[in-house]
């Protein structure tokens, strides 16, 4: 039963994030982090942060239900949208860096999933109103990522070099940005906004795909910044449970 209100949505992310514990499995890494930001979107409610709250509930358990959804299907060996499969089938594979997983996740959530989640929220002739709102939750959103980045030092010690080599010019690993995600996410939000039928089917499966390219990249950056984030994986702690601990 996909969740009907954002306590809903939070509790299904908690067991998700539990069993992960349980199990040991790094799809658990992104999960911990976005049930994160969605108990801040809750506090958000509480504390009026938002212009409408209905309004912003309905468009965070829209936007949840993508992710639980998509979790739900990979896990049942069900067909998911691309850019998840493409995320999920990455962080299986535990070969990647936290930062990586962080990456590939907010790719798929943002680009894809936020964009559909705000044009399905409202009417087209309301999508305005919700800019404000949809502004705030990726303003928390940014703010969480912060408060994660700080503590993934604990968990990867060697992750300045990444910083310091995408300084120097790497752009297929740089290429994915919060902010460009973010400014991406409403643009399309208002491209879907005016689609329906079939029209809306195929813009989103282009950009589901356009998003799933965007994660290879992340995933598989080249032959330098590859032999570089193998050697600071040398260095990452590798136990899931201990990754959870230190990122909750």
């Amino acid at each position: 039963m996909p969740a009907s209100t954002i306590e809903e949505a939070i509790a299904k992310l908690e067991a998700i994030v539990e069993e992960a514990r349980r199990t040991a499995d790094p799809l658990g890494i992104f999960a911990l982090v976005y049930l994160g930001v969605t108990r801040s979107v809750r506090e958000g409610l509480r504390n009026g942060l938002f212009q409408d709250g209905h309004r912003m509930e309905r468009l965070d358990v829209i936007f949840a239900n993508r992710y639980l959804d998509a979790h739900a299907a990979y896990l049942a060996g069900k067909p998911c949208t691309k850019a998840w499969k493409s995320s999920f089938d990455a962080a299986k594979g535990n070969d990647l860096l936290v930062l990586q997983h962080l990456f590939m996740g907010m790719n798929a959530h943002i680009n894809l999933d936020l964009s559909i989640a705000a044009a399905e929220a409202v009417p087209a002739a309301e999508l305005p109103k919700l800019e404000h709102d949809f502004n705030a939750i990726n303003a928390l959103l940014a703010r969480k990522i912060d408060a994660v980045q700080d503590s993934l030092g604990e968990v990867s010690p060697l992750l300045f070099l990444v910083d310091w080599f995408g300084k120097r010019g790497d752009e297929r690993f740089a290429e994915f940005s919060l902010v460009k995600s973010r400014k991406a996410a409403w643009a399309a939000a208002k491209r879907l906004s005016l689609l329906s039928g079939a029209d809306k089917a195929l813009a989103i499966n282009e950009l589901d795909g356009i998003v799933a390219r965007l994660n290879h990249k992340i995933a598989k950056p080249g032959r330098v910044l590859g032999w570089l984030i193998g050697f600071i994986k040398r260095w990452e702690e590798k136990e899931v449970v201990k990754v959870l601990d230190r990122l909750a």
